[in-house]
């Protein structure tokens, strides 16, 4: 392995051990619930901060990782020592617009005059809405009638 290899699977590794113990420590997730929430294996996050994978990591799962823990993934891009412009982790068509209320949320959680424990709160509430599970297409509401 040569000398750049190695220090880019250490700066990867070092990346991500920073995002477990925030998310440990902020959010008391435990590994199970970190794969969870970022579609990532354990034990493809366990290779990761051991550093033991022979060919670098998928830039999706890379993102979706990074995306699942709030993370911007710029950070671990450049651990890797990837263009994050260069990578092919999305796809290239026009997002969907936005709804109003999630970019108020957006502004909040960027302005530096709400409190950490409001942002903390917002992230908490859009990631259970995120990976609550759906009701099936069939099943009523609560006190709705049957026809």
């Amino acid at each position: 392995m040569t000398e750049t290899a190695n220090a880019r699977k250490i700066a990867f590794a070092t990346f991500v051990r920073r995002a477990l113990d925030e998310a440990r420590a902020t959010r008391a997730w435990s590994g199970t619930e970190v794969s969870r929430r970022t579609g990532v294996s354990r034990q493809t996050i366990n290779r990761w901060v051991r550093g033991d994978w022979a060919s670098d990591p998928e830039a999706e799962r890379v993102v979706a990782f990074c995306e699942g823990l709030g993370l911007d993934p710029t950070p671990a891009f450049a651990a890797l020592g990837w263009d994050r412009t260069s990578a092919r982790h999305r796809s290239t068509s026009t997002p969907p617009p936005m709804d109003p209320d999630v970019e108020a949320l957006l502004r909040r959680l960027v302005d530096p005059d709400v409190s950490d424990a409001e942002k903390f709160h917002i992230r908490e509430t859009i990631r259970y809405l995120a990976y609550r599970p759906t009701l099936p297409t069939g099943v009523r509401k609560r006190g709705e009638a049957a026809s």
